[in-house]
């Protein structure tokens, strides 16, 4: 998560709302990503859809069975769905996202029977640090 927090630094020095992601595969780090929807001017340049996709560039497939996704903020519906469709093993987020979480707190899509690939999830890891990102960067931004 700390490789993630500081993807999330980045983010937030170049003016995207300051989420990181990282993906593990066999204790490895296979990719990182940051926010990135405000510089490329794309609505699916979250962190995690931008971590999926060099970890799929990375190793040559797009199905990531064997990965463990860890990103600062609880994943949206859209990242969730990109998850599941990766084949994600493990979903491990920092802060939860009371706005927009789908994997507990608005909604909670790791056990949807609308989606064809189940996850395990663990929610809450440096759940202060991350959430203390976020907060110091929209307090700036007022």
């Amino acid at each position: 998560m700390r490789a993630a927090l500081a993807e999330a630094t980045v983010a937030a020095v170049e003016g995207e709302v300051p989420v990181g992601a990282v993906v593990v595969i066999d204790e490895e780090v296979v990719a990182t990503g940051y926010n990135r929807s405000v510089h490329d001017a794309d609505p699916s340049g979250h962190a995690e859809i931008i971590a999926l996709r060099a970890a799929a560039d990375d190793i040559g497939n797009y199905r990531l069975t064997n990965a463990t996704l860890y990103v600062t903020l609880e994943p949206c519906v859209m990242c969730v769905g990109a998850i599941a469709q990766a084949r994600v093993a493990r979903v491990v987020f920092g802060a939860y996202d009371r706005k927009a979480g789908a994997l507990g707190s608005v909604e909670d899509l790791s056990d949807s029977r609308a989606l064809n690939h189940r996850f395990e999830v663990n929610g809450g890891l440096l759940d202060d640090e991350c959430a203390q990102l976020l907060q110091s960067f929209f307090e700036a931004r007022r």
